[in-house]
Order: structure tokens, then C-alpha cells, then sequence
């Protein structure tokens, strides 16, 4: 009866989690490429919890003697996987914020120049700025 129960609340938890996190896709809250990582983990973790020998078969295949050891063995694979997922992202996020700095600073300067050569020349000896949107030009 125990095992049952401990069942059914496994299922359930790993339905949520899978139902939190198409919300959260749905939403826009989650980008679809790290969502497909959470989906796998939450249906790897609903077929764990619906199919009891899978975790007996995981631990036999793998040499272990208890089951429940399996699933923090793989749970820790995954957990580590992820992490390095995860930084991996996160340096080529750094790389672009800095390499976007540094074209927001020589934007800056060049159009600190451009506002002290005006202020030099004065209004009156200034060429005339091109229009953007002259007849056929677009």
C-alpha cells in the first residue's frame, strides 16, 4: 500500500513538473532550447516513476545493488551535464555583453567628436546633413 501511494505522488510531482514547464515555454518564460533539458529530464522521470523495474533494470546495468542509488547516480550525471550546459551559455553571453560594451563605447566617442567638431564650426559653416528617405532611395 505504501509503495502505491509513494507511486502515485511520484507520478504526479513528475506530471507537474513536466506541465510547469511547457507553462513556462508557453509563457515565454523559458527559452525552447533549455526547455528541451527539463522536458527530457521530467518525461525520464515520469517513465521512472509510472514503469518500477526500470530503476531495478538501471541499477542491475549499471552494477549497482540498490536501485535508489542508481537514480541519484544518473540524477547527479544530469545535474552535472546541465552545469556544464549552463556555463557554457553563460560564457558566450559574457563574451557578446562585453564585446557590445566595447562597440557602445566607440559609438560614444565617435559621437562625442562629431558633437565638438559642431560646436567648433559653429552652426553656420556646418555641411548639410543628407536626407535618409529621398525620393528613390529607400
Amino acid at each position: 500500500m505504501a509503495d502505491s501511494r509513494i507511486q502515485i505522488v511520484t507520478v504526479f510531482v513528475a506530471a507537474l513538473l513536466l506541465v510547469g514547464v511547457i507553462d513556462l515555454v508557453r509563457r515565454r518564460r523559458l527559452l525552447e532550447r533549455y526547455a528541451l533539458l527539463w522536458l527530457l529530464s521530467s518525461v525520464v522521470l515520469l517513465g521512472l516513476a509510472i514503469w518500477r523495474g526500470a530503476l531495478d533494470k538501471i541499477a542491475e546495468a549499471l552494477g549497482i545493488a540498490y536501485p535508489p542509488n542508481a537514480l541519484f547516480i544518473v540524477a547527479f550525471g544530469f545535474v552535472l551535464w546541465l552545469l556544464l550546459h549552463f556555463s557554457v551559455a553563460i560564457s558566450r553571453l559574457s563574451d557578446q555583453s562585453k564585446i557590445l560594451a566595447q562597440r557602445l563605447a566607440l559609438l560614444e566617442e565617435r559621437l562625442r567628436r562629431h558633437e565638438s567638431a559642431e560646436t567648433a564650426l559653429g552652426d553656420d559653416e556646418l555641411a548639410p546633413v543628407p536626407e535618409l528617405h529621398r525620393e528613390g532611395k529607400r
